[in-house]
């Protein structure tokens, strides 16, 4: 963590302490009155072209030697900037600006500047920016990062105020190269070092997006129409980089980037997406749209509006789906809800996801399409292709991945609107998929080769190129493997030992069936080199079995590491003296104050090496980590010793035990560095999917969780054929297995409805004498549905009041509800709905505490828009407690009740009116963009907060036709498939454009 000053303000208060004990020295009072002083003017003036100056320091023109008057003359004009040891003063901008405008001229500004010129800052600034153009010698935009671009452009912004000042750059320009060169700052991050090799995977990536100068794909041309070349495909494959961790694939699609940008035959369009980014989401695929808008929307500036409030737009639809994604999540939750709504409602909102964003993705190629169009030369020239970079893509690369199917659609559409889009993914090696189309292509990353492995060892730091080739043919190619090596000769060199020992010490490489064994010893020797030059011998004890641990702390190192490692720390001060030690090491990093934990890339290389001699140390590390952290409280501490348990290999049934709700983020991705089995429960908690040789080695009830997951991920897309072949691998299946509901799910779904109705059947049975309360409920609701589908009411109503049975045997309030929901549902549906249904769901909404119903906004809202008739009270008390939902939907169907409401009774208008202007609030947008339309009024007040009481006033209104109050009902029970007792089923959403269509003509 750096120690270094900061721009960030100091507290104010220490600012203010300073000036109420200058104003009473100084009897003033309090703020001066009356105008500015000439000499407060003057060193407003003096201060007012530096970003951050001392003012102990600050001089006047015609001052020789600074005074320290500007102490007393700007203690009410300035902020205080970084740490109070290192603290700078700023002038506040109204007063940088009133002086900037009463400087005499741009003479008057180099000369103060000059008086300054020990308060600029070593490194580039907008001062140096400013004198550079006020002297007349400005650098050219073009060859300015763009750090130093965003200093330009302040010293630009500074200088147009003062008068008489020309020769500017125009700031409109400097802004657009400022925003460019930070889209281009990621990629450049990731080559600053030279890159070295992969002349061949540049070239394949060339060819692939048909860029000039890159070689003719494989195989020999095809002819088109006329003898001339064949059009370009429909529909061209996506491009996958794999390869092990520490290869280069981030570097690689960053190279590729940079030189097609800079391509002297003409840069191309281009989106980067990195999905480490915290607004951007590999689960939410519109996060990467909008991204791609933004970006295209810097390199198009006449298109920049349009393709900002697409990027916008995209924002708003990924608020909505969240809630709809939170909704599946609370369906799936509840045994109850699980198979009579949750399966269709997630194949509901992962068919209305991917239709908004194939839809929102083809109007971003559509104006990419006009904005290429605009810039090219002549009419029939090609369009050049457009590059969609994304990079840390792993996360999503399982089979039956929902996220991984919307980006096929996604790609699909935008190729199907700009033809010449290319994807380029860095991640995981291809994974077969129900969506796509066609195969992806790929590039394995191997080695460097030889010139590039010792080019790499140069540009580390090895000098000597007879040392570098030596090293890099006993390291081979690996770039980490590379890098330890340069670390480690480097670090002998910095003691006085010869190369050659280093050399010698690692294993002359073997066949290519030996190589990844050859790797891991070798990186083994190497890290064992690096260690061995650490002074400190207790640091040397401490730093090998430090590994193991995620975090350190001084605590840690005393009642953890100190004790396996043999070393005596009788107290917090011997501990804290280590910890600063081991802070010290560059393999080290900060995680938080008085934290520390080893750099990612290390503990990548080191936990998968055996650990020799040190295996016993590091086991009973880890032992008394479990012990030290069982003795803690908190999700943080639970998550560290779950964690240490697996990697023991304890048993994982033992080990869920200790499982508590929101440990889950603490150990995402952690399945690395276990064994497969341990890998097994963690996929199980935490979802996504599983590499092979982890549902391999994963425990029976492991597998089945990890399965059910890929199996409802494909029912909800669709794929049931596929969710069959993927849960039909491992049999026989425990008792309480989620698998039995889901093969019944998918063999209905394909059609083979009777054998479906026997896996209920055949499942009831075993899992009844298994104890498995919550199955039994879940198959037997299933068992309804399934007889209600084939017009079987007797079977449908015996298998309805068996489930009610289980679950109020369950002691569980809202799995009971769920049933009796449930219940509701399906008879409803059938046409022979049970009043006495509707009044015990009014019952036990009504008798169940608050805090409770909280806990299930969606069962409540749902039963509430299932009874609103027969309970007039359940709508005010759900909007109360839960709310409305607030995605799209629900303001779509509140809408357009409102709107068919005041059609049939034209005097509610008023009163509508009235409310909808009383939720918008006082506060509207500027003249001429205040919503005008029912629905934009809505989605302000959504963004006010004032949704609820906007419903509970609705409520209130004497609407004689009833559709105020089914609209308000029907708002409720958005996504959850509710029927109205009016019969008006809750539909879903209409895509962007029907709804704009529908709002422009209904508001008329």
């Amino acid at each position: 963590m750096s120690t270094g000053p900061s721009e960030r303000p100091a507290p104010s208060g220490l600012r203010e302490v300073f000036a109420a004990r200058l104003r009473e020295a100084l009897h003033t009072g309090g703020e001066r009155r009356g105008g500015v002083s000439p000499t407060r003017r003057a060193y407003r003036e003096a201060a007012s072209l530096l970003a951050r100056f001392d003012p102990r320091e600050l001089r006047l023109p015609d001052e020789k030697h600074a005074t320290g008057r500007a102490v007393l003359e700007l203690v009410d004009d300035c902020t205080t900037l970084g740490m109070r040891d290192q603290a700078g003063w700023a002038l506040k901008a109204e007063v940088r600006e009133e002086a900037l405008g009463g400087l005499a001229g741009p003479e008057a500004a180099r000369r103060l500047l000059a008086a300054n010129i020990g308060q600029l800052p070593a490194e580039p600034g907008p001062e140096r920016f400013a004198l550079a153009q006020l002297f007349g010698t400005p650098l050219a935009i073009d060859r300015l990062t763009a750090g130093e671009l965003a200093d330009a452009l302040q010293a630009v912004l500074w200088l147009s105020r003062v008068p008489n000042v020309a020769g500017l750059p125009d700031t409109g320009r400097l802004q657009r190269a400022l925003e460019r060169a930070r889209l281009l700052e990621p990629l450049e991050r990731l080559v600053r070092r030279p890159f070295q090799g992969r002349a061949a995977e540049l070239a394949e990536l060339r060819a692939y997006v048909a860029l000039p100068g890159g070689p003719a794909p494989p195989g020999p041309p095809v002819a088109g129409p006329g003898g001339g070349p064949a059009p370009v495909p429909a529909m061209a494959p996506a491009m996958v980089i794999h390869g092990p961790g520490g290869m280069g694939k981030s570097t690689l699609l960053a190279k590729f980037l940079l030189d097609s940008v800079h391509d002297p035959a003409g840069g191309i369009p281009f989106a980067y997406i990195d999905f480490e980014r915290p607004t951007l989401s590999v689960h939410e695929p519109i996060t990467l749209i909008a991204e791609a808008a933004r970006q295209l929307g810097i390199q198009y500036p006449a298109h920049r509006a349009e393709l900002d409030a697409l990027a916008e737009e995209c924002q708003q639809v990924a608020r909505s789906q969240r809630e709809g994604q939170e909704r599946v999540t609370q369906l799936h939750e509840l045994a109850a809800t699980r198979a009579v709504l949750g399966r269709s409602y997630s194949q509901q909102f992962q068919s209305a996801a991917t239709g908004r964003e194939t839809g929102l993705v083809r109007r971003v190629g559509e104006v990419l399409t006009r904005a290429v169009a605009e810039q090219k030369s002549r009419p029939d020239e090609p369009d050049p292709p457009f590059v969609m970079a994304v990079d840390t893509f792993e996360e999503a690369q399982y089979r039956g991945s929902p996220a991984l199917g919307r980006m096929v659609a996604v790609y699909l559409a935008l190729q199907s609107a700009y033809p010449r889009m290319r994807a380029v993914f860095s991640g995981r090696a291809p994974v077969a998929h129900p969506a796509k189309q066609v195969e992806s292509l790929d590039i394995e990353l191997g080695e460097l080769d030889p010139e590039a492995a010792v080019g790499l060892l140069a540009s580390c730091g090895v000098d000597d190129p007879e040392v570098a080739r030596e090293l890099a043919a006993r390291v081979g190619g690996h770039p980490l493997s590379l890098k330890l090596a340069a670390r480690a000769a480097t670090l002998a060199g910095l003691a006085g030992e010869p190369t050659g020992e280093l050399i010698r010490s690692l294993p002359e490489r073997r066949r290519e069936v030996f190589r990844r064994v050859d790797q891991l010893l070798v990186q083994g020797i190497l890290y064992d080199r690096i260690l061995s030059h650490i002074a400190d011998e207790d640091i040397r004890r401490l730093a090998h079995p430090a590994l193991v641990l995620r975090v350190i702390t001084p605590e840690i190192i005393r009642d953890v590491l100190a004790g396996p490692c043999g070393l005596d720390v009788p107290g917090p001060d011997r501990a804290r003296e280590l910890f600063d030690e081991l802070s010290r090491l560059d393999m080290v990093e900060p995680a938080a104050p008085d934290v520390v934990r080893y750099r990612g890339d290390v503990r990548a290389i080191m936990l998968r090496l055996p650990g020799g001699d040190r295996t016993a140390v590091m086991r009973e590390v880890e032992r008394r980590a479990v012990a030290y952290y069982a003795a803690r409280d908190g999700l943080e501490a639970r998550a560290e010793e779950i964690y240490h348990r697996l990697r023991l290999d304890e048993n994982p049934r033992s080990v869920e035990e200790r499982w508590l709700p929101g440990v889950e983020r603490f150990l995402a991705g952690a399945g690395q560095e276990m064994s497969p089995r341990a890998a097994g429960l963690l996929t199980a908690r935490l979802g996504g999917g599983a590499p092979d040789h982890v549902a391999a080695g994963a425990d029976q009830e492991d597998w089945e969780r990890i399965a059910a997951q890929e199996a409802e991920d494909l029912l909800a897309q669709g794929f049931a054929t596929a969710a069959l072949e993927r849960i039909g691998r491992r049999r026989p299946w425990t008792p309480c297995s989620p698998l039995h509901a889901l093969y019944a799910e998918a063999l209905s779904r394909v059609g083979r409805r009777d054998e479906a109705r026997r896996a209920v059947a055949d499942a009831l049975v075993p899992a009844g004498r298994a104890g498995c309360g919550e199955r039994r409920l879940e198959l037997l609701l299933l068992s309804a549905r399934l007889a209600q589908e084939d017009g079987d009411p007797v079977h449908a109503d015996r298998a309805l009041r068996a489930a009610e049975d289980v679950a109020v045997g369950l002691g569980q309030d809202l799995e009971a509800m769920g049933a009796l929901l449930a219940r509701a549902r399906l008879t409803a549906d059938e046409g022979r709905a049970e009043p006495d249904t509707g009044r015990e769901l009014a019952e036990r909404l009504r008798k169940l505490p608050d805090d409770v119903l909280s806990e299930r906004p969606v069962l409540v809202r749902a039963v509430a828009s299932q009874i609103y008739a027969q309970a007039p009270g359940a709508l005010e008390h759900a909007v109360e407690v839960v709310g409305l939902p607030s995605d799209d939907e629900t303001l779509d169907a509140l809408g357009a009740a409102m709107r068919r409401a005041t059609r049939r009774q034209p005097a509610l208008l008023g009163k509508v009116m009235e409310i909808l202007d009383e939720a918008a609030g006082p506060s509207r947008p500027e003249p001429g963009a205040a919503p005008t339309s029912i629905a934009g009024i809505l989605r302000l007040a959504r963004d006010r907060g004032t949704l609820d009481a906007l419903a509970r006033r609705l409520l209130a209104v004497p609407d004689r036709s009833g559709e105020i109050v089914a609209g308000v009902a029907a708002a409720m029970g958005v996504g959850s498939g509710a029927r109205t007792t009016t019969g008006a089923h809750v539909r879903t959403a209409p895509a962007p454009g029907e709804r704009h269509a529908r709002e422009r003509r209904d508001d008329r």
